[in-house]
């Protein structure tokens, strides 16, 4: 019987999907559960409504219906038998079966990979029985070995024979007697009963490993007497020593074969590590290999501002001493030194990307600012993290509380890499790029994921071993490595943090043809490093320009059956079992253009006009309409495409390829991609993100992000002890889920958390009908109290809690959400709302309040607290914090409201898409109701605004370093400026509806461009700009996002302003990076101070929601206000075309509770500063 109702593997909301489609009573499917491996799920439509009954397996594999309503047992043979037993009415399912829904037809399988020619076959397998190759002259004398299949049938006198033969033709006279006796025994008498041990399936060969041992037993005495000596040598020569990784070996038992083998492979290394040891020394001096390990003094010329004055100052960071050093001269005496412990705290200008403010300790505890300006943004960022690897190496704090990772991919094309790939690992190239002053800083964790990768894992790993050997003269520990067929991924890590990193997974899915094919697919690895969980997945999703729909299914299924993590958190995929999870690859999404604009998007590449590319760029596009990696994150794309590249050069892009169906047209796409979700309210900031420009054996160049993240250690409270015993909780009050489903069922809510000694169940709720497909289930009084393992704010602040909302008939999963306990104000209510999703779908949200009771004490001062971002206070008033929530029954982005505080504003993506947003992504306002929400968009910057944008830096790489070569652009900077905003509805429980005020000129008005004080004056390429140039921002407006949907806590609600826009565009079907911003906390300026400097005498503008108006422009800055010096410059070169995310590149972006604003409190709420032309009313 064809069972065409059984659908298999789809997720439970596609199988409502397809029921409601069909609309008619008794219409039905069979799925496979997602709660239970071996079981299936019987869906069926009643009045709109989905019913699902659960179908498992007996111990006899006979099935049976369950479900919480009480069906009537009966057992089956099999899904037809089932199946044809509930057609028949009155059996007791809500109703009998009666239509059948077909399954979906499958997407054509997979065409053949693009440079088929070039991509390797699977490995083959080596045979299982491998012949004894002989010499000639034996083959004459000696029968040939049985074969395989004929082993069976050999004699066991006969073998013993045959082999004794073969040992006298043998020239043993350099054998001793002892041991040449205890070969002859072996084979006439002990071997029969390994042949018997193998005729029976065993593997073990007892007999023929105790003859080993016999023979190797003076061998392992000595290799074991001189091993220590050859570890005593190699410590004199060694370069760089690490604490408890020089322990000596380990003296082994027995002398079995493995233990041999082990002591002879470190024989081995240590001989020829030994030579170059000593080679490196003789050339190099003695001293020369440890000072190479260590990080040297690094000299920055700054200029410093004393009484308006600028003055040119240097700066030298000596992280090994632990001393910062001020100098008049660069070679001239020391004029002041600053130990670490007296430096209390890095604060970056938010205005401007390269000015720096140190608050030093000063002789009688009193604290002073030093202001500095850097020749350039990464500069200052490299001052910063050299900064902080000197408090980090002199901390008294026995385990970390900051890592960074560095994450590659590269698809290699089936070619060897060239003999020189440090660059990549030095993040050298195209886009955001670390400075030179940071290469001496090594990351903890290396992550390089690879596809089409022709090496073995044992050359490969050399090959990144002595890379990282070369630029940081550490021997890095191999923590992990996977491969499927060509797809590999390898993790390394310092030798100190060995033993901070523990339950270490390994898995892969197969997405290739028929998903059996592993082509194309996925490898994971996962691990703990101390109490912060990591999840590293590579991916090769399917080629083709027109293959998106197909990636996005590679994506879902990956999602589905990567196992990595904590088994016990089954209910959860792999999107909400990690503190950190970083996605990387060839995603293979393409630039979605037509084969006759490829000489046009090349052109563009040549002026670096990035963004406009990225407006078609088929990734963003599909993660803009919330099909795949939902709640991700990628930072802003800033170099230039990294498929498909002539091989040999990366100046020619070679988009066509004959083949034998016609002309193949790959045009340049940002193919290769790293993404990164964690969970909310903890440290990451993405430090760099681009492309190498110098390793070109593939059709692909290499990509690089590095990462600044929080970690948190092996938990031992440091408070008093009489507070730590006092019992923590964690309560739930007046909670309500509400899911995307049409299925009519009991849910009750699972609790999971590492701070919980086993998973908490609450009791059922109670379902109440929402809107068109949409159920509300409601938790009033059912929700248990969670008591922690420990209740110490040290520790508990920094843990989640995870909740799935599952349903009673099928113990199903409808929705997964993360709520972070990082609550500031303790022992009160807080105001919670999470999106829940499924499978990387958004099902729903899950809001109510929350109280967390904690013993006495306090978090610490983590690492990353020591650089923060200052306002300053031409840079406007920014928004009062509101808290990123989604709207309610935004399904479809909808407007709605939200409430006005927010918890984390730096739970955002760099992208501003629903599910993740950038740091002001999450705040909305109320658009008036004529008015279509929009995005950040690609647009020339209003003239209020480009005063402040003008004096903004790039962090990306020169025209110059364009694969292309591209040449000066005439055309003028490209920034993005705010389009309208849209704000969502908060449910009633949570406060009232609030809007956000926004900056937004009343008519289209012609872009102008001020002197930028980095680049020279830019203000007559403003009048350059052609009609076309000012109508492209209009067909870039987007529509706004929905706010953030992760876990945040809310304060309560305050009423401020809103505004209308003038002008009014559709929203396009695309999406451009936009823009991240944070809040920010050392700033003492009030808002009226700054409303009355900047708006140079204009009132305040101020609305209320029943009484909205436009917010009046401000007047632009005079040119006396830009530096008189750069009158002068008016003949260099325009800026290549960026966003403004781009200019706001050095400014910290990734998500970053570092700032206490960000936190609710409890009193009065702190006003914030933020971008131009934003006011609100108090």
């Amino acid at each position: 019987m064809d069972q065409c109702w059984y659908h298999g593997n789809i997720t439970r909301s596609r199988a409502e999907d397809l029921l409601s489609k069909v609309g008619k009573d008794g219409s039905f499917l069979v799925r496979a559960s997602e709660s239970i491996a071996s079981a299936y799920a019987l869906c069926v439509l009643f009045r709109n409504c989905v019913y699902t009954y659960r179908i498992l397996p007996d111990k006899e594999n006979k099935l049976i219906v369950q479900a919480s309503e009480g069906v009537p047992v009966k057992y089956f043979e099999n899904l037809e038998e089932l199946i044809d037993f509930y057609k028949q009415e009155n059996m007791g399912l809500v109703w009998h079966l009666k239509y059948p829904v077909q399954r979906e037809e499958e997407e054509a399988a997979d065409e053949p990979e693009e440079d088929a020619d070039l991509v390797p076959v699977p490995p083959s397998l080596p045979p299982r029985n491998i012949p004894v190759a002989l010499p000639s002259s034996d083959a004459k004398e000696v029968p040939p070995l049985p074969e395989t299949s004929r082993v069976a049938d050999v004699n066991k006198l006969f073998l013993p024979e045959t082999l004794l033969q073969r040992l006298q033709c043998q020239d043993t006279s350099s054998v001793s007697d002892e041991h040449l006796k205890l070969i002859q025994d072996y084979l006439r008498v002990h071997i029969t009963s390994d042949f018997e041990m193998v005729q029976t399936g065993s593997t073990n060969l007892p007999q023929l490993k105790k003859l080993l041992t016999h023979l190797c037993k003076g061998l392992f005495s000595e290799a074991s007497r001189t091993l220590p000596s050859l570890e005593s040598i190699q410590k004199v020569f060694e370069q760089q020593l690490h604490p408890g990784i020089h322990q000596r070996s380990q003296m082994l038992g027995e002398a079995s074969p493995v233990n041999i083998v082990l002591k002879l492979n470190q024989l081995i290394s240590l001989l020829s590590s030994i030579e170059e040891k000593v080679k490196t020394l003789l050339i190099e001096g003695p001293d020369s290999t440890h000072r190479r390990s260590l990080i040297p003094p690094v000299t920055f010329e700054v200029k410093a501002d004393s009484l308006g004055i600028f003055s040119k100052i240097h700066l030298k960071v000596d992280v090994e001493m632990g001393k910062l050093i001020i100098k008049r001269a660069k070679d001239g005496p020391e004029d002041k030194f600053y130990t670490h412990k007296k430096i209390l705290q890095l604060i970056k200008s938010q205005k401007v990307p390269n000015k720096l403010v140190i608050v030093l300790e000063t002789e009688k505890e009193k604290t002073q600012r030093k202001e500095y300006v850097f020749s350039d943004s990464k500069k200052r960022e490299g001052f910063c993290q050299l900064l902080q690897q000197m408090k980090n190496k002199h901390s008294e704090q026995p385990e970390p509380d900051m890592i960074t990772i560095f994450i590659g991919t590269w698809n290699m094309g089936a070619a060897p890499p060239p003999k020189k790939i440090t660059s990549w690992f030095l993040s050298k190239g195209q886009g955001k790029t670390r400075d030179d002053t940071a290469d001496y800083i090594p990351h903890d964790i290396y992550v390089i994921g690879t596809q089409e990768d022709p090496q073995g894992e044992k050359e490969w790993l050399e090959t990144l071993r002595q890379s990282l050997q070369e630029i940081t003269s550490i021997s890095f520990k191999v923590i992990a490595i996977h491969t499927l067929w060509n797809i590999r991924i390898v993790v390394l890590a310092k030798p100190e943090h060995e033993n901070r990193i523990s339950h270490i997974c390994t898995d892969n899915v197969k997405t290739g043809i028929a998903n059996t094919l592993g082509n194309k697919g996925a490898v994971g690895v996962s691990f703990m490093f101390n109490g912060t969980s990591f999840g590293f997945v590579n991916s090769h999703l399917t080629s083709g320009s027109e293959k998106k729909h197909r990636r996005n299914q590679n994506y879902t299924n990956i999602l589905r059956f990567l196992t990595l993590g904590d088994k016990k958190l089954s209910p959860f995929n792999i999107t909400h079992r990690f503190t950190h999870l970083f996605w990387l690859g060839d995603l293979n999404y393409r630039v979605e253009q037509p084969p006759a604009e490829a000489e046009n998007i090349i052109q563009k590449i040549r002026q670096q006009q990035y963004p406009e590319l990225l407006a078609f760029d088929q990734l963003l596009i599909e993660r803009k309409d919330q099909k795949v990696f939902l709640q991700f994150e990628e930072e802003e794309i800033t170099f230039a495409p990294t498929y498909r590249f002539e091989r040999g050069t990366r100046e020619k892009y070679a988009y066509t390829k004959q083949k034998a169906t016609g002309m193949k047209y790959n045009l340049p796409s940002w193919c290769d991609r790293v993404l990164w979700k964690s969970y909310p309210m903890v440290h990451v900031v993405c430090q760099s993100y681009g492309c190498t420009t110098d390793i070109m054996t593939s059709d692909h160049s290499p990509v690089f992000a590095t990462f600044e993240v929080g970690v948190t250690s092996q938990f031992v409270s440091k408070n008093d002890l009489k507070y730590t015993d006092s019992q923590g909780e964690i309560e739930f009050l007046h909670c309500y889920a509400t899911l995307k489903t049409k299925s009519q069922t009991k849910f009750y809510i699972e609790f999971h958390s590492s701070c919980l000694e086993t998973f908490v169940k609450s009791q059922e709720g109670e379902n109440e009908d929402g809107n068109e497909g949409e159920l509300v289930v409601k938790f009033v009084d059912a929700l248990p109290k969670l008591t922690p393992i420990i209740s110490d704010p040290e520790y508990l602040l920094d843990q989640h809690i995870l909740i799935s909302i599952k349903s009673s008939d099928s113990d199903e999963s409808y929705g997964e959400g993360c709520i972070a306990l990082r609550i500031e104000a303790t022992e009160s209510l807080v105001p919670i709302h999470t999106v829940l999703t499924h499978h990387g779908e958004k099902t729903g949200v899950f809001q109510g309040e929350i109280k967390l009771q904690t013993s006495q004490g306090k978090q610490r001062e983590k690492l990353y607290d020591f650089v923060k971002i200052e306002r300053d206070e031409i840079a406007g008033q920014k928004p009062k914090n509101i808290s990123n929530l989604e709207a309610n029954k935004d399904w479809d982005q909808t407007n709605s409201s939200t409430p006005t505080d927010i918890s984390n504003p730096n739970y955002m993506g760099m992208v501003a898409f629903s599910q993740q947003p950038s740091a002001i992504s999450q705040l909305k306002q109320i658009p008036s109701p004529d008015q279509p929400s929009s995005l950040w968009s690609y647009e020339q910057q209003p003239k209020e605004n480009t005063s402040v944008m003008g004096q903004r830096e790039s962090s990306s790489t020169s025209p110059s370093l364009s694969p292309l070569s591209p040449k000066p652009s005439l055309q003028p900077t490209v920034n993005r400026s705010i389009s309208s905003r849209s704000q969502e509805h908060l449910p009633p429980e949570l406060g009232k509806n609030t809007a956000e005020p926004l900056l937004q000129e009343e008519g289209q008005q012609k872009p102008e461009m001020f002197e930028n004080p980095l680049y020279g004056s830019m203000s007559s390429m403003g009048k350059a700009a052609s009609k076309k140039e000012q109508d492209y921002p209009k067909a870039l407006r987007k529509e706004q996002p929905p706010l953030h949907d992760q876990s945040f806590h809310l304060t309560k609600p305050q009423e401020s302003e809103s505004s209308k826009t003038s002008s009014k565009q559709p929203s396009p079907p695309f999406l451009v990076p936009t823009q991240r911003f944070r809040s920010y906390t050392c700033s003492g300026q009030t808002e009226e101070k700054n409303a009355g400097e900047k708006t140079q005498g204009k009132p305040k503008v101020t609305t209320s929601l029943e009484n909205s108006v436009p917010l009046k422009k401000l007047v632009k800055p005079s040119r006396s206000e830009v530096s008189s010096s750069m009158q002068g410059q008016l003949n260099k070169p325009p800026l290549p075309s960026k966003s403004r995310a781009v200019l706001d590149m050095q400014n910290s972006k990734g998500r970053d509770y570092r700032d206490s604003s960000e936190l609710p409190h409890s009193g009065k709420h702190r006003t914030e500063e933020g971008p131009v032309g934003r006011t609100t009313t108090p």
